[in-house]
């Protein structure tokens, strides 16, 4: 099985507004960059965009790993927030509906087809790779928002 790095991020003008997302993919010396925008989302929305389009693209199955600044991401795996939220019909441990279920369930779905390791970044510090993807993100929201 291959291993991949991958780097990940969202951005969001206002919060629900225009965003974007970036990726980074790495195997050996080859890297590919994807990016992408919505007109009306969530910063959540565009960070798991970021992995679940990353993932998404592969065309075998890969062992990645998945760096993020997303507490949200990281923890929903690393902490199994996942496993309770199906245990108790997609509801959160204050019983309310978990946000973006689409987006986890195909992120779901694509933790079955990969191997998948989370890693959690610092956002905006000194890790040069999650400030290119941050840049990316940002990027492809201007870029949508110009049209």
């Amino acid at each position: 099985m291959k291993a991949v790095t991958i780097y990940t991020d969202g951005a969001c003008s206002g919060n629900p507004g225009p965003g974007g997302w970036g990726a980074i993919l790495m195997f050996g010396e080859h890297e590919r960059v994807i990016t992408g925008y919505e007109a009306a989302t969530t910063n959540n929305r565009m960070e798991l965009m970021a992995v679940i389009a990353a993932l998404e693209v592969m065309k075998e199955a890969v062992h990645a790993r998945v760096h993020t600044d997303s507490a949200y991401i990281a923890n929903a795996f690393k902490e199994d927030w996942i496993t309770g939220w199906i245990g108790r019909g997609w509801r959160t441990s204050n019983k309310k509906p978990v946000k973006n279920r689409d987006l986890w369930e195909r992120l779901i779905d694509l933790t079955k087809k990969h191997t998948v390791e989370f890693i959690k970044v610092k956002g905006h510090a000194d890790d040069e790779l999650n400030n290119r993807v941050d840049g990316l993100a940002v990027m492809a929201l201007e870029d949508g928002r110009r049209g």
